[in-house]
């Protein structure tokens, strides 16, 4: 059977099970809201239209983007309660609900993005996503790679080793993983909304940020920022996430066929933030920031040794560290 075949297969009982996506509606195309706070811009934005496409005989995929919908760090809540569809959640959002999941938000834990798939793709992988499916009533369809975290500061200051960063106001998403995270590289964390990032830098309310180069780039937060720091502490993703009651009244032939749409648009989107990473570097020196690379070994060293040392870490999975390693 094809992709859409399969979808169509189960639409009527998708419809008859699914209360939030209203009657009439329903008996064509249920809707499935999507929200998310990276802008339209965003490479992941023509993820999501990747996957409205795959999908659109059967579901009308209904995107916000920019946090208009639902605020950044509220769509889990939204997708708990039956307020949302689908959305794009931080593993730092689940954390604050599961605090075995910081483990998966700490530093320096995934080498690269083939390194993060390989993860979710097994064993391990799958037994972090059933203890969010059990607790939360949600089901993680796979994660949404979208660049490695580096720092970028607004004063002219030299960084080689976490001491240097002592003093930094580095902004943080909210939240304590977030929070923990900038400690762990030697800054002053400061919680601020993604959207008020810009403003905060150019006016000196923060020093700096942590964001992959594609975000940068996004939110033209290199106009008000004098360098890069290579730092490289974590291999951002996100969650592509859909809620429980939602995935639970397709069939299982539906599920199969927009699990499979989704690992396309998933696959299409991290290869893509690959190739501009490569490219964005370059450009930044044309816009006059400074570009290098600090001492590695001393930031995850620190880092590696603040987690271990604090009290997130009673919560990570038993040896669960070690299967990470050993992928």
């Amino acid at each position: 059977m094809t992709r859409r075949s399969l979808f169509a297969a189960g639409t009527v009982a998708l419809a008859m099970a699914a209360a939030p996506f209203g009657t009439a509606q329903a008996q064509d195309a249920p809707t499935l809201r999507f929200s998310a706070v990276f802008s339209d811009q965003d490479i992941r934005a023509r993820m999501m239209e990747r996957l409205a496409e795959s999908v659109a005989d059967d579901f009308t995929l209904e995107v916000h983007h920019g946090g208009t919908l639902f605020g950044q760090g509220t769509e889990l809540v939204a997708l708990q309660r039956g307020n949302l569809e689908m959305g794009n959640i931080a593993p730092q959002d689940i954390a604050n609900q599961i605090p075995a999941w910081s483990f998966l938000t700490s530093a320096y834990l995934f080498r690269d993005a083939d390194h993060l798939m390989a993860f979710f793709a097994s064993d391990a992988g799958g037994e972090m996503k059933a203890m969010a499916e059990e607790q939360l009533g949600i089901h993680i369809l796979g994660p949404t790679f979208f660049g490695t975290r580096h720092v970028g500061l607004r004063p002219d200051r030299r960084i080689e080793t976490p001491a240097d960063m002592a003093g930094i106001r580095l902004r943080m998403p909210p939240g304590e993983a977030w929070q923990f995270l900038g400690e762990a590289l030697g800054a002053n964390p400061t919680a601020m909304a993604y959207a008020e990032v810009y403003t905060g830098l150019q006016t000196g309310a923060i020093d700096g940020q942590d964001n992959p180069l594609p975000n940068v780039q996004n939110m033209k937060f290199y106009e008000v920022m004098s360098q890069i720091v290579m730092t490289s502490h974590l291999v951002a993703f996100d969650l592509l996430t859909i809620s429980s009651s939602a995935w639970n009244a397709m069939s299982p032939e539906q599920q199969e066929a927009f699990q499979s749409a989704a690992d396309d648009a998933m696959a299409w989107s991290a290869a893509e933030h690959e190739s501009s990473e490569a490219a964005l570097a370059e450009y930044f020196r044309e816009q006059g920031l400074e570009i290098y690379t600090p001492d590695l070994e001393a930031f995850r060293a620190y880092a590696q040794e603040r987690y271990l040392a604090s009290p997130l870490s009673a919560d990570w999975p038993e040896g669960m560290l070690e299967r990470v390693n050993g992928l």
